[in-house]
């Protein structure tokens, strides 16, 4: 099976557009040109990703905190803008869910394994490497694997647990329980956006 290229052209139309899509469109949409496809935002964040675990490695959260959740937020502008404007590829179906992936686990690796416990970081690692497992062997069956709300609130806990988490070591706020909560939380809604074939 060959990689699909990054500048594919062929778009597939977006089954549904979700009501968060529709609020991303209104708020942020409308200031990005449609020279830029989502695919271009999704290559931003794979590029982005080793700066934002350097700064935090480096516990510089002066800069590693914003940077994180604006290279996180652009999962959600991705995904929006490909449904919205009906510029769905088949890269950005394969390489979408794999750069929020490498960002999350290794935001988890560094920060989740260290100042929550081990078995959170484990199990969260797990998990994202089961959901990657079954969508190749979905799609390698001709199976559709696409977003879906469970997949997509699953990734909302997993950023807010992260940022959080973030805040707190940065802050010194009393953040970690709560952090640790949105986390254990974001399993469930990853185990269900398998179920329905989804990231």
């Amino acid at each position: 099976m060959s990689l699909p290229h990054f500048h594919d052209r062929q778009y597939m139309k977006a089954d549904k557009v979700l009501v968060t899509d529709r609020l991303i469109d209104i708020c942020i949409l409308w200031m990005i040109p449609h020279a830029v496809t989502p695919n271009h935002i999704t290559l931003v964040r794979m590029l982005a990703t080793p700066i934002v675990i350097s700064l935090l490695w480096s516990s510089n959260y002066v800069w590693g905190v914003p940077l994180f959740l604006i290279v996180a937020s652009t999962d959600a502008i991705d995904g929006a803008l490909a449904r919205t404007r009906n510029k769905i590829t088949q890269w950005g179906m394969m390489f979408d869910p794999l750069a929020d992936k490498c960002l999350i686990l290794t935001t988890v690796i560094v920060l989740v394994s260290s100042n929550i416990h081990w078995v959170l970081a484990c199990a969260l690692i797990f998990m994202e490497i089961g959901i990657m497992g079954m969508a190749l062997v979905w799609r390698k069956h001709g199976g559709i694997i696409s977003a879906n709300v469970w997949g997509k609130t699953k990734m909302f806990l997993q950023v807010s647990g992260v940022f959080l988490l973030l805040l707190s070591l940065w802050l010194s706020l009393p953040f970690q329980a709560f952090a640790s909560l949105l986390l254990w939380v974001s399993i469930g809604f990853g185990v269900m956006s398998l179920a329905r074939h989804g990231i």
